[in-house]
């Protein structure tokens, strides 16, 4: 269960941090940037262009016709071309802003992502289960998005910015009365979204939080739904979606409606600029210190700036969120990456003789639980190990620790390169069995077979709809647990390890299955050393060597018949297996339809008792 997202205090300076972010995002990809502030300059000077021939054309063509009722067929024409020249070219400056910054803000977006997942893919395993999957989610979705909300409209933005000051330079250059309103109007338009924006950070942050915190139990709720339907905890669930989504529409209506008073204010402001030119300009009319068609156009002028001044304050107040999804994005960039395990260090140096050699090994978790204590063991190419004991002994940990996913507290291991490791809850993506089993790798169909052969997923496959290309469901929703399993196993064989993880990964599986695959395991991957997890008496049966694990101490190692002689807790636990066994008791295996008839004298070693 997801606990809500703590809740984020203003900081000062948000819109200083909000240019440094934006620089940053635009160094990603200068150029379009670039070519979107071209458009939106462009856009900027025929703006101010369009109102000087507004005046000009107000002067020189309506007033003569009304003054004189004739106006120069030369000056109509050259009006009309005028007009059109800055229409043509306003709208050209709009196509290249708005293409550009479309451009620019898509290629961020997608860099961002890319980063987060890479990051993801590089960050240790205990970093992905201190994290619910709904929160990592969000950063490379709704984050990013965040992130980089305000990069399609920064271009005009810059563009705006670039109007004001030549507008305010034209208005001054023209009449100074007016050009002072217009001076007043600005820069208290510019003081209102600074000071709205800073009211605005703390409901942006608090709606990003949320947005992760719902994120994160939608994905619980779907990705659970079989346990929520099982139990019928439909409604538990449902409340739970309900209060978060409502705690991320309080935040988000709150936040709108700051942003609603600062828009109105904003509203308010050209309105008030328009009152004042009117009266001010009037009356300079009259005195005849300017002309009607320089009224018009300073009219004019306003009425187009009136809007741009909206888009002013939409990216500041947008910045807050801005900064708050860029903020989550560089937590995660910023995580430390682990340097290479001690498994990937020592892989070339371990022994010729030797597959497997772990001194010393001790891991804490983070918390400071220790599993492991002081493990060492070897083992050599081409033998078949099983690692029983207890649950909560410390089997997957160790395992994990051998495959490199998470790195020991003290102690080295040194294993011969490649490892694999296959889970007994299987990962199958939703595509072709083919694409599971090589999963980008270059392998050739006698590969491929090989290893589905000796993994026993080559009968069911070959049974699908489309063998080898057949799609399989999300998750492998189509296939059943034990073919799953045999999947995942195919895909590990595919690497062709010099060392095998297996743990437990053959749990899904009948007994005689399991047998013909160890089997397969000793003929065809002769060279290569297994180590399994092993709670089926049958299993450790078949092993060369056991190591007994308990309470996170290798308790023993050997022969199967020797423990059983030497140790009593191991008799013990094996002696507790076969009563299950026998008793029927234990976990029956999938059963589905591909399922290989396995040989006789795999079912001969399966009923050997211990």
């Amino acid at each position: 269960m997801t606990a809500p997202a703590p809740a984020v205090e203003p900081t000062p300076g948000v819109i200083r941090r909000g240019l440094v972010v934006l620089w940053q995002e635009v160094q990603l990809h200068p150029r379009p940037f670039a070519f979107a502030v071209f458009g939106s300059l462009t856009y900027a000077l025929a703006t101010v262009l369009s109102s000087v021939v507004i005046g000009q054309v107000v002067d020189k063509v309506v007033t003569p016709r009304f003054a004189d009722g004739e106006v120069a067929s030369g000056a109509l024409w050259a009006g009309a071309l005028a007009i059109f020249g800055v229409g043509v070219l306003k709208s050209a400056g709009i196509a290249c802003r708005r293409v550009n910054a479309t451009i620019t803000q898509a290629r961020v977006q997608e860099t961002l992502r890319a980063r987060v997942v890479d990051q993801f893919i590089e960050l240790p395993l205990g970093y992905h289960r201190s994290k619910p999957t709904g929160e990592l989610l969000a950063h490379a979705g709704g984050d990013a998005e965040a992130a980089t909300d305000i990069l399609a409209p920064l271009p005009w933005a810059t563009g705006v910015m670039v109007l004001l000051a030549v507008a305010s330079a034209w208005l001054l250059a023209t009449d100074l009365f007016l050009g002072a309103i217009g001076l007043v109007l600005l820069p208290s338009a510019l003081f209102l979204n600074v000071w709205f924006q800073a009211r605005l950070e703390e409901p942006a942050n608090l709606a990003q939080e949320a947005y992760g915190d719902l994120s994160s139990v939608a994905y619980e709720s779907i990705d659970g739904a079989m346990v929520v339907k099982t139990l019928g905890a439909e409604e538990r669930e449902g409340d739970r979606f309900q209060q978060r989504a409502e705690l991320l529409r309080d935040r988000r209506i709150l936040l709108g409606v700051r942003q609603a008073a600062l828009f109105q204010l904003l509203d308010l402001l050209p309105s008030i600029g328009i009152l004042f030119l009117l009266v001010v300009g009037a009356w300079r009319v009259d005195r005849g210190l300017i002309s009607t068609g320089t009224l018009v156009g300073f009219l004019n002028l306003i009425r187009l700036v009136t809007w741009p001044l909206h888009l002013v304050g939409w990216v500041l107040g947008s910045m807050p969120r801005t900064v708050a999804g860029w903020d989550r994005v560089q937590g995660v960039l910023r995580e430390p990456v682990p340097v290479p395990s001690a498994l990937r260090l020592a892989t070339r140096h371990v022994d010729d003789d030797a597959a497997l050699v772990v001194e010393g090994l001790t891991f804490d978790y983070s918390h400071g639980v220790r599993i492991l204590s002081d493990i060492s063991f070897s083992l050599p190419r081409g033998i078949t190990a099983a690692l029983v004991g207890p649950t909560g002994g410390g089997k997957s940990t160790l395992l994990q620790v051998i495959a490199g996913l998470l790195d020991p507290t003290s102690g080295t291991v040194s294993a011969a390169a490649p490892v694999a490791l296959a889970f007994q809850e299987p990962f199958v993506f939703a595509d072709s069995a083919r694409s599971n089993i090589t999963m980008g790798a270059d392998l050739g169909e006698d590969e491929l077979r090989v290893a589905a052969e000796v993994a026993q997923a080559d009968e069911f496959i070959d049974e699908l709809p489309e063998g080898y290309e057949s799609v399989i469901g999300e998750r492998g929703a189509t296939l059943s647990g034990g073919q799953r399993q045999r999947l995942a196993l195919a895909r590990a064989l595919a690497r062709q390890p010099s060392l095998l993880l297996l743990d437990d990964a053959t749990s899904s599986v009948d007994p005689a299955t399991e047998a013909a695959i160890l089997i397969g395991l000793a003929g065809t991957f002769a060279s290569s050393t297994t180590l399994v997890v092993a709670t089926r008496p049958s299993t450790i049966a078949l092993a060369d060597v056991v190591l007994f694990l308990a309470g996170g101490r290798l308790v023993a190692q050997g022969a199967h018949a020797e423990l059983l002689r030497t140790t009593p807790g191991y008799a013990h636990l094996v002696e507790a297996y076969e009563h299950d066994r026998t008793s029927g008791s234990e976990t029956r295996p999938d059963r589905d339809p591909g399922k290989r008839t396995t040989p006789s004298t795999a079912e001969l070693v399966m009923d050997e008792p211990l």
